[in-house]
């Protein structure tokens, strides 16, 4: 029976424990990625302390005028730095080119904290995914606490993939070398107190599927939260759990597993009308992708191919430019 709900699943186990407890947290997260797409993980070894400082800090900046925001502006479409304003950017085009509604969000993000050696991080086909960042002068911690919460989550998105492989029936280090040197990025987003009735149509993010290999989301619970389409097309609430990230996969990964696992449809939907100044909603969420050279073609033996074989770069570049608003 496939499961409906997103399940909460304990990685101490597989951080701690034996092999055969690693299989068995592989086991579930196998389950989880091929029924639903989601999964809320507990027992993951980061420090609250670092995750309650990046929230703090990153709410700093929101709180700034719009005019020092925008000093930080992301520079173009196929720059993924920077900060993008409320009504800026459509999610759902990426799935949909003729969407319609921009989303009700602003966000500040980074690249690589770690640029890798000129001659991988300049080549041509590295394109501007080693863009420099662009760090705001105010709050002046937030450059330290990024960085610090940046590399955190690449080693938590390292040992994921491992708990990927073994799910996959690969090598526990088969994407070890894939992901050394991984054009991630971390993204903030902001989601005002919703004080006026948007328009019609318009929500907080449209629906849409994320697009590299996985993504760890750290929210609140606040009114006006993410949902996934299920199996049974229903949206349902994904759980907000105290000091638990919520971990889904990606367009890149299900592409890499043949659509074996599933890059579930997701969005985050409006408050209840008249909430008030409590709806305001802010996560950290963390984009990993492998190395702009690794070959995404099919790993599921003994099943014929639906894709054609892409490059982590190439999959990545052309959906950033597709959810821009010109």
């Amino acid at each position: 029976m496939k499961l409906l709900n997103v399940p909460v699943i304990d990685l101490e186990p597989f951080r701690l424990g034996t092999k055969a407890d690693k299989n068995l947290v592989a086991e579930a997260v196998d389950q989880a990625c091929r029924d639903i797409g989601f999964l809320v993980i507990k027992g993951h070894g980061i420090s609250p302390e670092l995750i309650a400082r990046a929230r703090e800090v990153s709410r700093e900046f929101f709180d700034l005028p719009i005019a020092d925001k925008k000093r930080v502006a992301r520079p173009s479409v196929d720059v993924t730095r920077g900060y993008t304003g409320v009504d800026e950017e459509s999610l759902a085009r990426s799935r949909d080119p003729n969407a319609t509604g921009s989303d009700l969000n602003e966000s500040f993000m980074i690249g690589p904290v770690d640029v890798p050696d000129q001659d991988y991080a300049r080549a041509p086909a590295a394109g501007k995914h080693f863009a420099p960042n662009i760090w705001p002068e105010k709050p002046a911690e937030l450059k330290e606490v990024w960085t610090l919460y940046y590399r955190e989550m690449g080693q938590l998105a390292a040992m994921l993939m491992r708990v990927f492989a073994l799910a996959l029936k690969l090598p526990e280090d088969h994407f070890d070398a894939l992901i050394d040197r991984h054009i991630s990025r971390l993204r903030v987003r902001n989601y005002p107190a919703q004080l006026t009735e948007p328009t019609p149509g318009q929500i907080r993010a449209g629906a849409h599927s994320d697009y590299g290999s996985l993504t760890i989301l750290a929210t609140e619970d606040r009114p006006g939260g993410l949902q996934v389409c299920n199996a049974e097309g229903q949206w349902v609430d994904v759980p907000i759990v105290p000091d638990c990230f919520i971990i889904n996969i990606g367009d890149l990964l299900a592409r890499w597993t043949n659509d074996t696992w599933v890059s579930t449809l997701h969005r985050v939907v409006n408050p209840p009308a008249n909430s008030g100044p409590e709806t305001r909603r802010q996560s950290l969420v963390f984009f990993h992708n492998p190395n702009y050279d690794a070959t995404i073609s099919n790993l599921i033996p003994n099943t014929e191919a639906k894709y054609p074989p892409t490059t982590s770069g190439d999959h990545l570049r052309a959906l950033y430019v597709a959810t821009q608003n010109k």
